[in-house]
């Protein structure tokens, strides 16, 4: 069975499901960041960050 969980975004603090037992239905699946953006998340923040937070990323560090 699928682990998904109700977790806070570390970024913005808003409320989202987090789906990483099933990844392939994630929200994040559909966000394509480059190895950049992805080094930035990972060394700013610990854990998931909603999907706002992660098209917000993209946009501010293009590819």
């Amino acid at each position: 069975m699928p682990n998904h969980e109700e977790i806070k975004c570390p970024r913005c603090g808003s409320p989202f499901e987090c789906k990483m037992g099933s990844i392939t239905i994630c929200h994040c699946s559909d966000v394509h960041l480059s190895r950049e953006q992805m080094a930035f998340i990972l060394e700013h923040w610990q854990g998931c960050l909603c999907h706002a937070c992660l098209l917000e990323i993209k946009t501010l560090l293009p590819e």
